[in-house]
């Protein structure tokens, strides 16, 4: 019987932690476990024994870090070929491919390409395959981009399951920012087998993120959690928590309806034994999902049910002479700038649409998905009338989108439900067919009826569509705009399904067409719209929507209607000083670097260098600005991509202020020389590459050594450049003892040095042991700490 098979009648049991098991058997300090397979393949098999013979049902190969970046290209074959005999020969009921992140930042926070990570995973899973796994355990995930690249890889090579779990930090959200609830809407409309969470935290800490999971999945859930937190003794990384405590916690897991549990750092057969015993002793539980239609960024899902919810029209070229414009002279900054207006006045999805005849569309569809992404966290509509650039935008987009459009014919259904279904998504129906546009409400119900029972036959659900009862022009087909308002209380009252309108195409022709998009909007909402296409820089259209979010009773006790109402009141003297304000360019680079406006923020600086000089643009425009990011960073405002967007941003505008010095024969100021590092027998380098970007953002002279840099590296170029501050940081628990020794050997050096260290297994009490200066829970505060050491304000 597969994996899956049984999975519809009994949980399953993963195996343990193998690099804890490893290091037990003598794994030396730096070298990847994956070498082991291998050099020392009794080991590896022992362990997958004991497992087995704990009660595992499923052993884990020994390959987490199994690509070609971590490991030796010419050997990569041979080791996941050999690791996946090696748990076979412990004859467990199956065999899971262990498959890891990179280990870099993908475009557009770092270099690493959705292609080029899509070819890294796909080569595995494919020798995978061949070797005989059952199987694909993708885990410890913190990118959901990353994550959908390798979701794809294996299910386009192979045809291997995939369970999937993602990693998360104390405050509910994975390293780039996904917070549970995204995860979970977005991996299983992708179309894996099962998901969850592993690693991280301990089994008691993980609840939340487990009962957030839990809510919304429709497929199996799975939880691999470490044996606590790991804690310092004697030199080595011990976990507290009990055999008793974690099966305990796992136990509360399962009576929950977790489907699938095993163990991760710091477990060991006798955890495992431990979670046998329990889970044998429970009836299974199929929980009930909470069912919806959302649709999700990277960072942030929008439920759609949960009242009206606005599409920004913006980005579309019909009838903007600006944005064909740009669109042919491949300015992506104006889109962003676009992007940008429609989120600050309340957009909560945003339609990209890049189609003009002359350009490429599909490649301009991937760019501006991609940028525009990087700069908001609301959701996309990925807009188009070419199956080509649809597909391309579904693909390269990070999260589950809003697609637009198909329609009641059979071609437009054949071509466009393949794609919502292999890349997840939520679709929206035109109703429309080889006839053109019914005039009556009852045909274009059909047609909506119509789209819902095919899609159904591509496996995708009711949930994941929205239909649009078309809006024609009043001006010319005004009997039509009253069928539009009957068809939306058909679609609601007979078909329950979530609707779109574009409002604008009702006042095409007529004067006063603000007042009159803003009339049809009420009595469209009155009908059963859920979710109009607007223009969010309309005021009186904006009024109308906080309006009605107070009658239907989604904006409670009025909050934002009175703000928003309150912030109307300023006088438009006050408006024309703040217009002249930001015209004179005094507001305007905070705010770029703010919205990591990347294109626009150098170009400023350079005009800001003719009435200010470089000090006074840093002082009263780079720091004030990166401070407020960092605060937003701090309180969850925005995430990682955002704040290495106004980083870029800073550092462009920093390189201009380079060329002003260097034709002026002068020297760029700098706040002090840190040197940077992550230690010997550590490859893993995303956070410290952060660090450094901020910190010269700051001000810092920065001097990177890389990763796996030698302890003797270190001491040389610390006593060579007279450095003295020092930042060094690790990834894994096994390291720390490395940046332990390289404290000590510069002490020992006898050169008066500080350090601060950093990484996702470092805190206070590791800082202790190493002998360590400081601690820097992350890139913000290794500025807190470089600006407190070198004595600046």
């Amino acid at each position: 019987m597969g994996i899956l098979e049984t999975l519809k009648e009994q949980r399953l049991l993963l195996d343990g932690a193998m690099g804890t098991m490893l290091q037990k058997k003598g794994l030396p300090i730096g070298l990847e476990p994956e070498y082991f397979n291998l050099s020392h393949p009794e080991i590896v098999t022992e362990i997958h024994q004991a497992y087995v013979n704990a009660g595992a049902d499923v052993i884990t190969a020994n390959t987490f870090q199994a690509n070609r970046v971590k490991l030796k290209e010419e050997e990569l074959s041979a080791i996941i070929t050999a690791a996946i005999h090696l748990a076979k020969a412990a004859n467990p009921k199956y065999v899971a491919y262990d498959m890891g992140p990179i280990g870099q930042l993908m475009a557009p926070m770092g270099t690493l390409s959705f292609d080029d990570a899509y070819s890294i995973f796909a080569e595995q899973a494919i020798v995978a395959e061949q070797a005989g796994a059952d199987v694909v355990i993708l885990e410890t995930m913190s990118d959901l981009l990353e994550t959908k690249a390798a979701i794809l890889a294996i299910k386009e090579t192979t045809s291997l399951p995939i369970f999937c779990t993602m990693t998360f930090q104390e405050d509910g959200r994975t390293f780039v920012g996904t917070d549970p609830l995204t995860a979970v809407l977005t991996l299983q409309s992708l179309g894996i087998d099962a998901v969850g969470v592993n690693c991280s935290l301990g089994p008691v800490e993980l609840m939340p993120v487990i009962e957030t999971i839990l809510k919304y999945a429709k497929i199996p859930v799975m939880v691999q959690a470490n044996a606590g937190l790991p804690e310092i003794e004697d030199g080595q990384t011990v976990y507290r928590i009990s055999v008793a405590e974690y099966g305990q916690a796992a136990k509360k897991m399962v009576e929950k309806g977790v489907r699938i549990v095993g163990g991760c750092c710091g477990t060991t057969p006798d955890f495992i034994r431990e979670l046998r015993g329990i889970i044998d002793s429970l009836p299974v539980i199929d929980p009930v999902p909470e069912i919806v239609t959302a649709v999700t960024s990277g960072s942030q899902s929008v439920i759609l049910n949960n009242g009206l919810h606005l599409i920004g029209e913006r980005i579309n070229p019909t009838g903007k002479k600006r944005l064909k414009e740009a669109l042919r002279n491949n300015e992506l900054s104006y889109l962003l700038k676009e992007a940008l207006k429609q989120v600050e006045a309340g957009a909560d999805i945003l339609d990209v649409n890049v189609g003009l005849p002359e350009i490429d569309e599909s490649k301009m569809m991937q760019q501006a998905v991609q940028e525009i992404q990087g700069i908001v966290t609301v959701p996309l509509q990925i807009d188009s009338s070419s199956v080509t650039a649809i597909e391309t935008g579904a693909r390269y987009y990070n999260g589950k989108p809003l697609i637009n459009s198909v329609n009641g014919k059979e071609e437009s259904m054949k071509a466009i439900f393949p794609i919502v279904k292999k890349y997840g998504g939520v679709v929206l129906g035109l109703t429309l067919d080889e006839t053109g546009i019914p005039e009556t409400a009852e045909a274009r119900l059909a047609i909506a009826e119509k789209i819902v029972r095919t899609a159904a036959e591509y496996g995708i659900p009711k949930e994941d569509i929205m239909i649009d009862p078309l809006v024609l022009t009043a001006s010319a087909q005004q009997a039509q705009v009253k069928v539009t308002l009957e068809t939306l209380r058909l679609l609601r009252e007979r078909l329950g399904v979530l609707t779109v309108a574009g409002l604008s195409n009702v006042s095409f022709g007529l004067p006063n067409r603000e007042l009159m998009n803003s009339t049809f909007l009420a009595s469209a909402v009155a009908a059963g719209l859920t979710t109009p296409i607007v223009n969010p820089l309309s005021e009186l259209l904006m009024n109308t929507v906080r309006a009605l979010k107070v009658i239907n009773n989604q904006d409670r006790e009025a909050t934002d209607y009175i703000e928003k109402s309150q912030e109307m009141t300023i006088t438009a003297t006050e408006k024309k000083q703040e217009s002249i304000k930001k015209d004179a360019g005094t507001l305007d680079l905070k705010e770029l670097i703010l919205k990591g406006q990347k294109e626009e923020a150098p170009i400023l600086t350079k005009q800001l260098l003719e009435t200010k000089s470089p000090l006074e643009i840093v002082n009263e425009f780079f720091m004030p600005a990166l401070d407020e990011v960092g605060g937003r960073f701090e309180r969850g405002e925005l995430f990682l991509p955002q704040l290495i967007q106004s980083a870029e941003a800073v550092q462009r505008s920093q390189e201009v202020l380079k060329a002003y010095f260097e034709a002026h024969g002068q020297e760029s100021q700098s706040y002090g020389k840190i040197l940077l590092a992550t230690v010997e027998g550590d490859i893993h380098d995303i956070g410290k590459n952060i660090v450094k970007m901020v910190l010269e953002n700051y001000g810092f002279d920065v001097i990177d050594l890389g990763k796996d840099v030698p302890i003797e590296t270190v001491v040389e170029r610390i006593r060579e450049g007279d450095i003295k501050l020092v930042g060094l940081s690790a990834l894994m628990t096994t390291t720390v003892q490395n940046m332990k020794a390289t404290i000590q050997a510069v002490r020992d050096a006898g050169l008066s040095t500080s350090f601060m260290v950093g990484g996702a297994v470092l805190n206070e009490e590791y800082r202790e042991f190493v002998g360590a200066d400081y601690y820097a829970k992350d890139a913000l505060e290794s500025v807190a700490i470089a600006k407190r050491f070198f004595g600046i304000e």
